[in-house]
């Protein structure tokens, strides 16, 4: 008999039947067996035996309508509870619709292949298959230019600042109406995790900011601040022996904003660094496109985005973000630990300071 192969030594494909009792962790990984749902069980694997060791500094990149569809309060929240996120960059879309929930504003399920003329005349907004009511946006409206006439916002300040600051208006609002963990900016605001807005002005909250500005206001975000902010955020993880993971859902500027990070540090401030450890990413752009949101991470290598060294443990997922994270969320959080809060928000200050620091020993300042 001729030597078996040294490429015939995986594990054999021979799924137990699926019954009612098996649980999602069993589900996961006896049947996920080939294909996509063979990249996503790597990817659960990736998620919770190397990125969410206590050495390792988790980002999040949110793009696409997450929190319309329910996910901010069904996985990123609980996601955020257990120390598994440490800092974010999402869409200023996706704040915007989490504070309707946090506020007592409804959102409902709805169809995708109704006339739209009809919804518009009985004043029903969708995104695809969600439905709310027009007053919903107003209402948020209302609830922003509120909340940014405050005097503690009339000042120049990063999008992490005014995300943290706004959800303590969203946190209180919920407890008056007696919601728990409805709203990702006010967990967000009570375990110290930074979120940032890479394109701040593309958004409803952005909207409304613009119009106070013609009334006076003086609110302005600092996008040097968020590069810094998030450049440094993975220079002090990585000088002080941690490891650097970037989880990215979609695509989008928020992808670019949580790797470029990495070029931030070696590119322009000339430190030694090599790149992310770890990359996991769940998406449905192709790379051939050329586009940013389907870009591999064997690409990111060639801009020092990723640890070339690490290349191994780099996932891609080519599935919708709203099947894979509620079901990553649920293996996580049945094989892992909670992990420590960071806490990150409180140590910007020091972090950039130190890779300031850092960047004027080196002369490149």
């Amino acid at each position: 008999m001729a030597k078996k192969s040294r490429f015939l030594h995986g594990q054999k494909i021979e799924p137990p039947p699926i019954d009612s009792k098996i649980s999602i962790v069993d589900l996961i990984d006896q049947t996920f067996n080939a294909y996509n749902a063979a990249r996503f069980r790597e990817a659960c694997h990736l998620f919770v035996e190397r990125i969410l060791a206590d050495d390792v500094t988790v980002g999040v990149s949110l793009s696409g309508a997450m929190t319309p569809a329910g996910l901010g309060m069904a996985a990123i929240i609980p996601l955020m509870r257990a120390g598994f996120i440490d800092w974010m960059v999402s869409t200023g879309a996706n704040l915007y619709h989490d504070t309707h929930f946090g506020i007592g504003l409804e959102m409902r399920r709805g169809l995708h292949n109704l006339d739209d003329r009809v919804l518009r005349e009985e004043g029903v907004v969708r995104i695809y298959d969600v439905f709310f009511h027009y007053d919903v946006l107003l209402k948020t409206d209302s609830f922003f230019r509120d909340v940014i006439a405050a005097p503690e916002f009339q000042r120049t300040m990063s999008t992490a600042e005014f995300h943290y600051l706004a959800g303590k208006y969203v946190l209180q609002r919920s407890r008056v109406l007696k919601l728990t963990d409805k709203s990702l900016l006010g967990a967000a605001h009570e375990l110290g995790v930074p979120i940032y807005t890479s394109s701040p002005g593309d958004s409803s909250i952005g909207m409304n900011v613009a119009a106070k500005a013609l009334a006076g206001n003086k609110l302005q975000f600092d996008v040097n601040a968020d590069v810094n902010e998030t450049a440094a955020i993975v220079y002090g993880a990585k000088k002080s022996g941690q490891k650097s993971a970037i989880l990215i859902i979609g695509g989008g500027s928020p992808k670019n904003f949580v790797l470029q990070t990495e070029p931030q540090i070696q590119e322009v401030l000339g430190l030694d660094e090599k790149g992310h450890d770890f990359y996991l990413q769940f998406t449905d752009a192709r790379s051939d496109t050329g586009g940013l949101s389907g870009a591999t991470p064997a690409e990111a290598v060639t801009w020092g985005k990723v640890d070339p060294d690490k290349l191994p443990d780099a996932v891609v997922c080519y599935l919708d973000s709203t099947v894979a994270l509620p079901l990553l969320t649920a293996y996580a959080l049945a094989k892992r630990k909670p992990r420590k809060p960071k806490e990150l928000y409180q140590r910007r200050g020091e972090l950039v300071k130190a890779m300031k620091s850092a960047a004027e020993k080196k002369g490149t300042l």
